[in-house]
């Protein structure tokens, strides 16, 4: 069973549930190292490009902290900078970093770090259902991911009267609660003959429908269609069965891996830049110096 990301309180009216949240789902992605032709290791690091004055900004130049790919992606090739580029760029340590957030066409506005960690929300200890609604009322666009919710020890009694109820009523109960430093909206709803939790979008993360396609949904069709429709939908029709369907391309990644030899990499020498998990690993080492630093100089706040 995978390690619990949050142990705390779930309560509704004045009854108390202590409880951990479990993922319900994994990535099974296919997850590539990055190599040159000659099998060395490709490292990122943080630099900063001091550009010609009449030199155009690039593509390149608005990307954030570091380099996102899909894990299955290939990545984008770009033309190798000449001599002059790599001598304008310096690497740029971690403390002299600072978010900017575009609020126009190449108009920033610069917060610190320490500013953007006494922003952080303290991570609750409890999950208050402030609300229990229907569960057809909630669209599947509103879901994002899903846990387990376990019962502690002793628990069990008024974990299963929580779970009994939402079943017998057909609702879900809605809260909020911080997990680590993000608010989150929750759903908790019967998962499998146990309690689930969903982490919800808020409101305003989930776009309106294009009023293009709303036009399409409203041209009129006529009987005979939609009756011939109807019977096609019904032939098809099965029981919802998520085995019958697998990822043909990872299968196939895995396929064509497990036909070759595995062959070791050994750095020669010491690279003179930080790999993705090493500066990983300095940001969090850091991020939790600060905010020990700052936790004593902030008011404390509730979930």
């Amino acid at each position: 069973m995978p390690r619990s990301v949050w142990t705390g309180t779930l309560s509704f009216g004045l009854v108390s549930i202590p409880v951990s949240l479990f993922p319900a789902t994994e990535s099974k992605d296919v997850r590539f190292h990055l190599f040159d032709r000659e099998g060395r290791r490709v490292r990122y690091r943080r630099v900063v490009q001091e550009a010609h004055p009449l030199a155009e900004p690039t593509e390149g130049d608005e990307v954030e902290d570091e380099p996102t790919e899909h894990p299955m992606a290939e990545p984008i090739e770009e033309p190798s900078p000449s001599t002059d580029d790599r001598s304008s760029e310096r690497e740029v340590a971690y403390e002299d970093l600072v978010r900017g957030y575009e609020v126009d066409p190449e108009t920033f506005v610069f917060l610190q770090p320490d500013e953007i960690e006494r922003a952080r929300p303290t991570p609750s200890r409890t999950i208050d259902l402030e609300q229990f609604v229907e569960l057809e009322d909630i669209d599947p666009v509103y879901f994002d991911k899903a846990y387990y919710v376990v019962p502690a020890s002793g628990a069990e009694k008024p974990y299963a009267l929580l779970l009994e109820a939402l079943r017998a009523t057909g609702r879900v109960g809605i809260g909020r609660f911080v997990l680590r430093t993000k608010p989150h909206l929750v759903a908790i709803r019967p998962m499998d003959g146990a309690l689930g939790l969903e982490t919800l979008f808020f409101g305003d993360e989930v776009r309106t429908v294009p009023s293009r396609v709303r036009d399409a949904g409203e041209v009129a069709v006529a009987t005979r269609e939609l009756d011939i429709a109807k019977q096609l939908v019904e032939m098809l029709a099965a029981p919802w069965d998520p085995s019958m369907f697998a990822d043909e391309y990872r299968e196939e990644l895995l396929r064509l891996i497990s036909e070759r030899t595995p062959e070791r990499i050994e750095d020669s020498e010491p690279m003179p830049v930080t790999s993705r998990i090493d500066d990983l690993m300095d940001a969090l080492r850091r991020s939790v110096e600060e905010a020990k630093a700052s936790k004593s100089d902030r008011p404390r706040r509730t979930g």
